[in-house]
């Protein structure tokens, strides 16, 4: 950082604002020390171009447009507006990369208020939030880009618009997700920014771990940058996609006879930093799981592809058959290699093994709550009737927005006396006279509204009609209001009910949600949010 701020391509208050630790009192801060692709990042963003970052998963991305973000808002001084929107395409990155700019932006300042401002505007925050946002639009936008589109279409929002006029940084971010139709939304969304904002010179960022691995380095950048500038209606030439420089933490090339003998014998992996480095087991096990040398050119290291440790193709069975020792014994040789490494740490006080432990979590098994609010609603993924032990506290599966992550209970309504309903099975059937399948929402920190004006602000715009008011043919669709008791059965139009829940109906299928706004066409093969 220091040298970036000696030359002048950073402003000198970034060596202030970019320095870890900060947000550890009674430790000292130090320096940051930026890897490679972030410098040219930076020395990109510095000219003003448009530019893609293909790099591995922890490997700073974010940090290659947050610098020039941050450097081009404190160049400019104290100034209204928003200069920055940032586009994530789950809201749970917009919120992690939220706390990392608070290490950074917040920390180590008076009242954790540094020089540059950022909110988070992703359809998660209440009513008093998003008016907030809006009367005082912070330098950097964190956010979605189906919320992004609402903005540009909502009326309330406009001064969110007119705050973000001359816009100079639009960061998309996971660019590889935007693919076939959705890619197509991105990209239109893209264009309308560009014109509603004001901002012919828009500079537009991409981040990416992975978008292609077909041929050559040079052939991957072109095809990034092709896809990158259909995206992002501007040219983005090929140097300006920037990869990874990767260079190996182990000193040598594998000696096969030297490995057999050092897993043979058992022994403890080296402590010494020197030692470790040169142990042929730590050789090998970098090159079998972190790097390997690239087809086109030996010279340069690329990542090596995932391999699990166990198992009939893994790296254990891989090393028996290379140095006639058993499996097993393989196997507890490779994970104590890669915790030593994993603990000793090289000279910039990294480790020299800096792995990562990825778990996979597929779709799996639905999860049930019981008709409670969120605070105190029991939840679990094993199907059953009743909450434990409490045979008065019904369980209904969850089914949950794709957009903004809110969550609806799954339910099919029953009319019986005297306007009270129940929920006696989850099963989706088919509706007749006296049942509806449909979804459930409820949220005591955005319930759904019950004046017109505030209506007509949550529905489709295509729902209202010129004069404010719903169209008669979508008045059926809007949310039915529920006073819910644990044990399933709901009061229709009750407030008050003692001992129940506020919640609201809507039938099958979801056209919007009723947390984020976003439609959903009649047309998809599912009536499950999710």
């Amino acid at each position: 950082m220091d040298d970036l701020v000696a030359k002048g391509v950073l402003d000198e208050r970034c060596s202030e604002v970019f320095r870890l630790g900060k947000d550890q009192p009674g430790q000292p801060s130090k320096a940051l020390r930026l890897r490679r692709h972030q410098v040219e990042a930076i020395e990109v963003a510095h000219r003003r171009e448009p530019y893609v970052l293909t790099t591995g998963t922890g490997s700073g991305k974010s940090l290659a447009y947050i610098i020039p973000i941050v450097d081009a808002v404190l160049r400019a001084g104290p100034k209204p507006g928003i200069k920055a929107i940032c586009v994530y395409p789950m809201n749970a990155l917009a919120n992690s990369q939220y706390g990392e700019l608070e290490k950074f932006l917040c920390a180590g300042f008076p009242d954790g208020k540094g020089p540059v401002s950022f909110r988070r505007y992703t359809g998660q925050e209440d009513d008093e939030a998003r008016q907030a946002i809006i009367a005082d639009p912070p330098d950097i936008l964190l956010t979605n880009y189906v919320m992004l589109e609402l903005v540009l279409t909502r009326v309330e929002e406009r001064q969110l618009v007119a705050a973000a006029e001359g816009l100079q940084f639009l960061v998309l971010d996971e660019l590889h997700t935007y693919r076939g139709r959705q890619g197509a939304d991105v990209a239109l969304l893209v264009r309308r920014v560009r014109e509603a904002c004001k901002a012919p010179a828009l500079q537009c960022i991409g981040t990416s771990a992975t978008m292609t691995t077909d041929g050559s380095w040079a052939a991957q950048r072109r095809a990034v940058a092709s896809v990158a500038s259909t995206l992002f209606g501007t040219d983005v030439p090929e140097d300006n996609v920037i990869g990874e420089t990767l260079q190996a933490a182990t000193v040598g090339e594998v000696d096969m006879a030297a490995l057999a003998e050092r897993v043979r014998a058992g022994a403890p992996p080296p402590e010494d930093l020197d030692a470790f480095r040169t142990d042929p087991l730590s050789v090998w096990v970098e090159y079998t799981f972190g790097v390997t040398r690239a087809e086109e050119d030996q010279a340069r290291l690329i990542r090596q592809r995932p391999m699990t440790i166990g198992g009939e193709h893994g790296a254990a069975a891989s090393l028996a058959k290379q140095t006639g020792v058993p499996a097993d014994q393989c196997a507890v040789a490779i994970r104590d290699q890669l915790l030593a490494g994993n603990r000793l740490l090289d000279e910039a006080g990294s480790p020299v093994f800096a792995f990562k432990l990825h778990q996979f979590v597929s779709r799996g098994d639905t999860v049930w709550a019981s008709l409670e609010p969120e605070a105190t609603r029991h939840l679990t993924v094993h199907k059953q009737t009743y909450v434990p032990g409490q045979r008065g506290k019904v369980l209904r599966p969850l089914t949950f927005c794709r957009e903004c992550g809110q969550d609806y209970y799954a339910v099919r309504l029953v009319s019986a006396e005297e306007a009270m309903e129940e929920w006696p099975t989850s099963d989706r059937e088919p509706s007749t006279d006296d049942s509806r399948t449909g979804y459930l929402y409820a949220s005591t920190r955005d319930p759904w509204p019950s004046s017109p004006e505030a209506l007509a602000e949550r529905v489709p715009e295509d729902w209202v009609a010129d004069n404010g008011t719903i169209k008669s043919n979508y008045r059926k669709y809007l949310p039915k209001p529920h006073d819910v008791l644990p044990d399933g059965v709901a009061r229709r139009e009750h407030t008050g009910t003692p001992g129940a829940m506020r919640a609201w109906f809507v039938p099958s299928p979801l056209r919007f949600c009723l947390s984020c706004g976003v439609a959903y066409s009649g047309r998809q093969r599912s009536d499950s949010p999710n």
